[in-house]
This record gives structure tokens, sequence and C-alpha cells, in this order.
């Protein structure tokens, strides 16, 4: 299995859980970049796309948005990927206000999903959220075993 783990991060706290997900998958075929780094040639002869982002705004950072938005139409073909984001736990939000926000604006996990699909990749399981204690970090306690656990679970069995 070749796979690229590509992630923006702001704070630091999703490069933590690329990092981790990159050492889950434990193989010498798997390459970690921030997505500034990654070039045409590294989606070359991929398996596996895992995409993280933190969540900015209810959708991905501009960074991650750009390069989404470059790759060309069907250019994914072939390749699985799976999505992760960075986010704060609704239910750590004081303001009823702004949780009803956040609870209606969404996260950048599903966003991220649409376009590789859009893109032409398949995504595989369902778009997961790790979780941050505030806006900066740090991130919860387990989050990076939680992380681990969960590329695994897709993975093994495809």
């Amino acid at each position: 299995m070749k796979a690229l783990v590509i992630y923006d991060s702001v704070f630091g706290n999703t490069e933590k859980v690329a990092q981790a997900i990159g050492k889950a998958l434990g193989t010498k075929s798997v390459t970690v970049k921030k997505v500034t780094e990654v070039g045409d040639s590294d989606l070359k002869d991929v398996d596996w796309i895992i995409t993280g982002s933190p969540t900015r705004a209810f959708r991905p950072s501009e960074g991650m948005t750009a390069f989404l938005k470059k790759l060309a139409m069907g250019s994914l073909k072939g390749i699985r990927a799976v999505v992760f984001d960075t986010r704060i736990p609704l239910e750590t939000i004081k303001s009823k206000a702004f949780r009803f926000i956040v609870s209606k604006g969404g996260y950048a996990a599903p966003a991220m999903a649409k376009v590789l699909q859009t893109k032409g990749a398949e995504v595989v399981g369902k778009p997961e959220g790790f979780f941050v204690l505030e806006s900066e970090g740090p991130l919860a306690e387990g989050e990076l075993e939680r992380a681990a656990a969960w590329v695994k679970s897709i993975t093994k069995n495809q």
C-alpha cells in the first residue's frame, strides 16, 4: 500500500494527528506532507490519500481548499481517500448561540470528502473529527491514539 497523508495545520494540532496517522499505517510507503509541499508527482502511483485540515469558519483551511480546487477532474480516479479534521467538540462550546451556529455550519472533513469525490477518489469510511480543547489546542487526551485506531480500521480491509 502506497499512501500519502496531506495535511494543513494552523496551530500544530492537525499536523500531530497527520503524523500519528502516518505512523499508524506503519509501512515504508507512507509519506506525510504539509499541503503546501505536495506536488503533482506526489500523487503518482498512490493507492491511498488521507487529507486533514483544521476546521476554519466551518470549512477546510485556505491552503487545503486551494490544493483541492487545483486538482484536475478525474485526477484521483482509482485512489481511495480518507478524510479528517480537527475541531472543537460541540458540547464544550459555552454559548448556546455559537453552538447552534457551529452545529448548522459544519466541519472541514465532509467538505473535503465531497471535493475528493468530484475529483474521482473513492472516499472510504466516514469523515472523522478529532477534538481540540480550545481554538488553538491542545488536542484532547487520547485523540492521537484514536486517530491511529481509526485509520487502521478503515485501511485494514481494503
